[in-house]
């Protein structure tokens, strides 16, 4: 199959590595001329970390099969499928979807890596908008595989299976969303979960690295491998049903302090950014970044070996 990858930031970096480790051919375009250059080199040192943590064999043939292309007109030729990942802009997405629908085949299937706009924003007035839709990673996906697969209304339910089965031939764990929403799932969990911490840390429960104490050593270690469904599951005898009778009126009590929507107030995110940079400091940000991804790959690795 070949892919084309519109955009070569760092989420476009991942998917060409997702997409070349599932044995495709990738071509990859950026409007900055010297963005591609970049994420060639970028790309050697993420696969480089794959092959040493054991995650892939041939670094080498995966490399081969990712090349750059100068011009959206040649990545976009004789293209099956394609990923746009540009930044999250409305205005963009409209201008790239439009151009991109005009030069692709007819059969190319067109999605967006993005992570809160639904595809029907960008897509009404296209003549090919029954081939579009979201296919949002989480970063880096070639190391964390859930991929949320999204339509708009028009979107071809033949479009979606295909992009499901593209998903899981190159190892990712797609999920339908059903209809639309802002931020689809996954943002909306974590928001939720954010929201909640922020709240906690302005009204002085807790500070910034106990609260990430909480969930990395505690909620975390489940989460790894089970759902919060599966995991409630699990801690009631007679399963789930069991457990939300039992808490129900607890979590409701909380849910009653858990109704405010103001945003994150300028003085607790200064105050979450002092205890943060008391504990990383900026210019250590990137260093902790690849310190992540190699755990990211250790975790991986583990999970592989257990399946």
């Amino acid at each position: 199959m070949n892919i084309a990858i519109v955009g070569s930031g760092l989420v476009g970096q991942a998917w060409a590595i997702v997409f070349a480790r599932g044995g495709h051919r990738v071509k990859m375009w950026d409007g900055d001329p010297s963005a591609v250059g970049q994420a060639a080199r970028l790309i050697e040192k993420q696969v480089s970390d794959l092959r040493a943590a054991g995650l892939i064999e041939d670094a080498a043939g995966l490399i081969s099969r990712i090349s750059g292309c100068a011009s959206l007109e040649e990545v976009m030729s004789g293209a099956d499928y394609v990923q746009e990942s540009l930044p999250e802009r409305l205005e963009m997405k409209k201008e790239i979807f439009a151009r991109m629908d005009a030069l692709a085949p007819p059969t190319t299937i067109l999605a967006s890596s993005t992570s809160s706009i639904p595809a029907s924003a960008f897509t009404e007035d296209l003549a090919g908008r029954a081939r579009c839709l979201i296919a949002h990673p989480v970063n880096p996906p070639y190391l964390v595989p859930v991929v949320e697969i999204c339509g708009a209304p028009w979107t071809d339910a033949k479009v979606i299976q295909q992009t499901w089965d593209v998903m899981e031939g190159v190892g990712q764990k797609p999920v339908k969303i059903h209809r639309e929403l802002k931020g689809f799932v996954l943002n909306r969990l974590q928001g939720a979960l954010l929201r909640e911490a922020f709240r906690l840390v302005e009204q002085g429960y807790v500070d910034a690295e106990g609260l990430d104490v909480t969930v990395r050593e505690g909620l975390g270690l489940r989460w790894s491998f089970m759902g919060p469904f599966e995991t409630i599951d699990l801690n009631a005898p007679e399963g789930l049903a069991d457990y939300a009778r039992r808490f129900n009126d607890m979590y409701q009590t909380i849910a009653t302090e858990q109704t405010s929507t103001e945003p994150w107030s300028e003085a607790v995110i200064e105050k979450l950014e002092a205890q943060r940079r008391s504990i990383l400091p900026k210019e250590k940000l990137l260093e902790r970044r690849l310190w992540r991804d190699r755990r990211l790959m250790a975790l991986a690795a583990h999970k592989k070996s257990a399946e």
